[in-house]
């Protein structure tokens, strides 16, 4: 335990510590990092370059997976060698929610309440682990668990779903956990078999991104390119990158991370710009509630991923990708891992990819829990070894992105589409989906569902015929309400199964489809709670580098826990001019997406009335 009087960067790690740093960072006998001297402590007057500063977070998140927590003497020498002064690495350290900074229990539980789990019975999960472990946090002893409650873990099909890490060893997801025994079980016997939620299958329309999920061997090579892995990228080379792009535009690809941006565009600027290097950057941060398509692209056909990923390297003229990859999907993090060592030894990833005069490689970096950073500039914050704050825009990533240079970044599902439109051609691309829309759409489906899973259809699917492929509601019920696109989406009465699931009809309902989550609620589920849920993820969620967000995401929790109890300020109505109010600013004057969107359910609750005037949660 330090000391008030001690100075971190004066304490000595120990060996196991150093261990893992100087795996990370290097010894600091080759010369790295300054000099264990007065004048080498005295480090608040950086050099203009920090060596190795985008290297802090992958040191920092070795430190937790192997001791167990940093320490003030492990993080200091991380930013001695680093040339940090102590305060900055320690505020980078504190920003994520998987790092601990005081000594944590051997294993440490994350239960997911969130809004599918909370359905599934988290509640239930919650008690028996309070009962069996003692109060949230609490663990003491060499056998003891912590745990803690957790926004969405990435397995809404699965729920409830918990994400534990162990001191010394690997991490692991688990989903339908009824028990603190199942656990247990886990913690002692080793993890079980990851299991595949429902996948939709049928024969009426194409599915390019899920029909190999299941069905082929994630880690092999060459069972993908026998299913046509990799002719995508060799058409790509054919073509040139203007014939790349020209292929998108024609193909029309928007983006799936939720604003829908041309994907041709974004890649045109970055291929035009003057400045080198250039990067390609896939957001893997997947952290929106109600959402794991992601997770389930990375972990069954991580090949088909870097296929697309490769392609827009390609196109732009980059010789570096980064995966930013979200902490809690350590299988993922695993399987891209293999994939990345398979193309690099058999010539797919290297100083000559398939034999051309084009250099392309890959590194996976994991985040460290901070659903903020699945904002894109947050995104190369974290890469650089800052804290997960997103940045004020212009410039934009496509001039001043990752190290300050020109960048496209993508998410998961977008880049998944890119090898199918290359080995497909444009027209049979554009032949599904809807002018606005083309193409399939992934949907993760959960909540009061007979068949919760993923869903691969064409746009402009209507969200009844999606719920009657998701098996309908559950016996003797009626739909309530259904919250598509997540937190961050806005909810949609049982008069809206007509709806056609593209960007441009869902806007006319002043929803979105966000990130693809699509909540299902019926008669039986407590609506509000799940609003006060909504309202409270927001407020832990909130980075806190602007005051709109800071503060407007606490007072709306704050504003939302009244009206649910029956306990308005003054009225009821007043309330709601209040939260009007509220979301208007944060819409207007927040940095990111984050506090852009965070009332967006919230108000959707309000005029479909489920913030009843008088009306207390019971």
């Amino acid at each position: 335990m330090m000391t008030e009087t001690q100075n971190p960067m004066e304490m000595e790690p120990t060996a196991s510590e150093r261990t893992v740093i100087d795996a990370i960072l290097g010894s600091a006998g080759a010369g790295n990092g300054a000099a264990r001297t007065a004048e080498g402590l005295r480090v608040a007057v950086q050099p203009e370059r920090p060596h190795g500063r985008d290297r802090l977070l992958p040191v920092l998140l070795a430190l937790q997976e192997r001791i167990g927590w940093v320490s003030p003497a492990a993080l200091g020498e991380v930013a001695r060698r680093l040339r940090l002064p102590y305060a900055e690495a320690y505020g980078v350290a504190s920003f994520y929610a998987l790092l601990h900074l005081e000594a944590a229990s051997p294993a440490v539980v994350h239960i997911c309440d969130d809004l599918a789990c909370q359905q599934a019975g988290a509640g239930r999960l919650i008690e028996a682990c309070e009962r069996e472990w003692g109060p949230e946090g609490a663990g003491e002893g060499e056998r003891a668990v912590a745990w803690h409650r957790s926004p969405c873990l990435g397995r809404c099909a699965e729920g409830p779903a918990v994400f534990v890490q162990r001191s010394g060893a690997s991490s692991f997801g688990l989903g339908a956990v009824e028990t603190p025994a199942t656990v247990m079980q886990s913690l002692e016997e080793g993890p079980r078999p990851e299991s595949l939620p429902f996948i939709y299958r049928t024969d009426r329309h194409p599915q390019p991104l899920t029909e190999r999920m299941g069905r082929l061997d994630p880690t092999s090579l060459d069972a993908y390119r026998a299913a046509g892995g990799y002719s995508g990228l060799r058409r790509a080379l054919a073509l040139g990158r203007e014939g790349v792009l020209r292929e998108l535009k024609e193909a029309r690809l928007l983006g799936r991370g939720g604003a829908a941006f041309p994907t041709a565009a974004k890649w045109e600027a970055v291929a035009k710009s003057p400045d080198l290097p250039r990067y390609v950057v896939l957001n893997a941060d997947e952290s929106e509630p109600g959402t794991f398509k992601d997770r389930l692209l990375l972990e069954q056909d991580p090949y088909a991923v870097l296929e697309g990923l490769t392609i827009a390297g390609w196109t732009v003229g980059a010789s570096k990708g980064y995966i930013f990859l979200r902490g809690e999907y350590p299988l993922a993090r695993a399987r891209l891992e293999t994939a990345i060592a398979t193309l690099r030894e058999r010539g797919y990833l290297g100083e000559s990819v398939l034999g051309e005069p084009f250099a392309f490689d890959v590194e996976v970096r994991s985040g460290g829990g901070a659903y903020v950073c699945g904002e894109e500039t947050a995104l190369f914050n974290a890469i650089e070894g800052k804290r997960g704050e997103p940045r004020n825009k212009p410039p934009f990533p496509t001039v001043h992105g990752l190290f300050g240079r020109p960048t496209a970044v993508n998410n998961v599902e977008t880049i998944a589409n890119v090898p199918v439109i290359l080995r497909l051609g444009a027209a049979a691309y554009t032949s599904l989906g809807t002018a606005d829309s083309t193409g399939t759409r992934l949907f993760c489906v959960s909540g009061a569902v007979g068949r919760p899973g993923l869903f691969e259809v064409p746009f402009g699917t209507t969200l009844g015929e999606l719920l009657q492929a998701a098996g309908g509601l559950r016996p003797g019920r009626s739909l309530k309400a259904i919250l598509l696109g997540g937190a961050a989406g806005s909810f949609v009465g049982a008069d809206s199964l007509d709806l056609p699931l593209s960007f441009a009809a869902v806007r006319t309902r002043g929803a979105t489809l966000g990130s693809g989550a699509v909540i299902v609620f019926d008669d039986a589920s407590d609506l509000r709670e799940a609003v006060r849920r909504i309202a409270r993820f927001f407020r832990q969620e909130s980075c806190g580098q602007c005051v709109p967000c800071r503060v407007g995401t606490e007072r709306q929790w704050e504003l939302v826990e009244r009206v649910v109890a029956g306990r308005p300020l003054t009225s009821w109505h007043e309330e709601r001019e209040r939260h009007r109010d509220l979301a208007a600013v944060m819409r207007d004057a927040s940095i990111c997406g984050l506090g852009q969107t965070a009332a967006n359910a919230i108000e959707s609750a309000w005029a479909l009335g489920f913030l009843g005037e008088g009306e207390a949660v019971q």
